[in-house]
This record gives C-alpha cells, structure tokens and sequence, in this order.
C-alpha cells in the first residue's frame, strides 16, 4: 500500500494491439514479456527501466520475425509452427555429389540426360503429334514400368545405404538410368539404320552423319551408365543388368512398332480424334527431316514468288 502510494496512479500495462483479422502466436508470448518486464524485478516491485525500453522492443520484434519465418507466407497457428511437417524433396532430378569433385559434378549433370530425353519426347510429341514418336514415347514409359516392376520383384538395396539423402526407391536392381538409356539409344540405332532410307545421291555424307551421331549417342549412354556407378547410386552389376534389359526391350519394341503398329498408322491417322488433334502418319516418308527440308523450302520459295508479284 505504501509503494502504490508513493508511485502515485499506476498506467494500464502496456499490452500489444493485434491486428484486425490476425491471430498470431507472437501476440502471446509478447503480451507475457511486457507483463513480465513492468512487473517484479530483483524481488522488487518497480517499473521497468527506460534505458531497457530498446531491448523489450528489440525481442518484440525478433519474436514476430522468428515465428513468421517458420511459416512463410501465411500467419499460422501455434500448433501448425510448433510441429512442423515432413518435407519431401522431388527426387526424380535430385543427384547428390561429392563437394569439390569437378568430376563429380560434370557426372552428376549427366545423369539427367534420361530426364532430359523425356521431356524433348513430350515437346516433339506436342508440336510435331507422329505417331511413330508416339509410340517411341510409348515403349519408354513401358520400359520404365517393366523397370519398376523388376525393382519390386529382386528387391536388392543399392551399394551405399544412407549416402544419399533423397531417393525415388530403396532398390537398385536394375538400375533405372542404365535401362532407360540402352532403351533409347538401341532404338535409336535401329531407327536410324533400318527406318531411315537415304533418299538423294549423298550416300556418303548421309552415312558418315548417321555413324557420327551413332558414336556420340553410344558415349552418352556410356557415361550416364559410368556416372550412377561414379556417385554410388549403383553398383556395376546394376548398372550393366540395366543396360542388357534396356536394349533388349528396346529391340523387341521396335519390331513390335515395325511389324505390328506401323501398318495400323494409317487407320489410326484417320480417326476423328486423330484429325481433331493434327496426328499424322509419316511411316511412308523414308526420310522425314529431307522430307520436310525439301516441302518447307519449296513453299517458302512459293510465297516469297508470290509475295513479290503482289508488290509489283
């Protein structure tokens, strides 16, 4: 009583005003801080000190900011910041390497060509809709299941438990890089040596383009099989089973697409939904990117003709 009398009028405590429509757990912890700092201090009963007025606003202010930051974008619950979820990573284009290693890197950037394929299959499947490319795309994604499903059935771990921190799947038996890249590159091979028929008299140059492109897609698929192995995805026994199933399947696909699809091709081309969306058939063209070379000059050079007598 003589304190109180002494003081004279005591001020209403100092209590933050919320924000309308905001309920944030900082307004909590605050409000208590400022309760505390007026209250006892050293068992006495005195007002807090203005020289430690900057420090209150100061952990006022780091209060907000370090609940916010745990989680951005939104003004949560107190519950949903003190238990934070479980975040994921999309592994499919996670590839971890050691620091520092150049070499580790250059492999690492490699390993994402398969990735790289796929995404180039939807692009020339949106804007050039052939159904031979279709149906290439088709026997990736098979071989991918037929992947899948091997994984799940042999079950063997990868060499390296634990190294990596983010995997599409604990299995590494056969490994997924390897048969996806024997897949595309023996279909490629056949593609290129049994589907494409020289059309002009520059036998020789077509040819030496042909084997050039063949020597560089072999590297490729060589150095994505090396890279899984380099960054302890996978062992060399995977790696290589993955290589003989991705060319073996990508060899009974072809003649299946040769033998079995490509006389339905015109049928399908035909469908309403196949004219609704501009699917065509090119199977019967020996030489499409000539084919195309040869039709898109020729009618530039009509347009311009005509172009051009109209100015006149």
């Amino acid at each position: 009583m003589r304190n109180s009398r002494l003081r004279g009028p005591q001020k209403p405590a100092y209590t933050p005003a919320a924000k309308p429509g905001l309920a944030h757990p900082c307004l909590k912890v605050e409000n208590a801080f400022f309760l505390c700092a007026r209250g006892s201090y050293s068992g006495l009963d005195e007002p807090l000190s203005p020289a430690l007025f900057p420090l209150a606003y100061c952990f006022h202010t780091l209060l907000w900011c370090s609940t916010c930051a745990r989680c951005p974008g939104k003004m949560a619950s107190e519950e949903q910041c003190s238990v934070p979820p479980r975040w994921r990573s999309i592994s499919l284009t996670h590839v971890e390497y050691p620091a520092g290693d150049l070499t580790g890197q250059v492999l690492a950037y490699t390993s994402l060509i398969p990735i790289a394929i796929l995404v180039g299959f939807v692009t020339l499947i949106v804007f050039k809709r052939e159904l031979h490319t279709i149906s290439f795309f088709g026997g990736l994604l098979l071989n991918e299941g037929l992947n899948w499903l091997l994984k799940h059935i042999l079950r063997e771990p990868r060499p390296c438990e634990g190294a990596h921190a983010t995997l599409t799947t604990e299995y590494g038996m056969p490994s997924s890089h390897s048969q996806l890249i024997w897949f595309f590159v023996v279909y490629f091979f056949l593609f290129l040596y049994l589907r494409m028929h020289q059309t002009n008299n520059a036998r020789c140059v077509e040819l030496l383009w042909r084997h050039v492109l063949s020597i560089i897609l072999l590297g490729v698929a060589l150095s994505v099989s090396y890279s899984r192995v380099y960054l302890m995805y996978h062992s060399w026994s995977q790696v290589i089973y993955g290589g003989v199933a991705g060319s073996i399947i990508g060899v009974i696909w072809f003649f299946i697409t040769q033998e079995v699809l490509t006389p339905l091709f015109p049928k399908m081309a035909a469908w309403p939904i196949a004219e609704f969306f501009l699917v065509r058939d090119t199977s019967l063209i020996p030489n499409i990117l000539w084919f195309e070379y040869t039709v898109t000059r020729s009618e530039a050079r009509n347009r311009q003709r005509k172009l051009g007598t109209k100015l006149q």
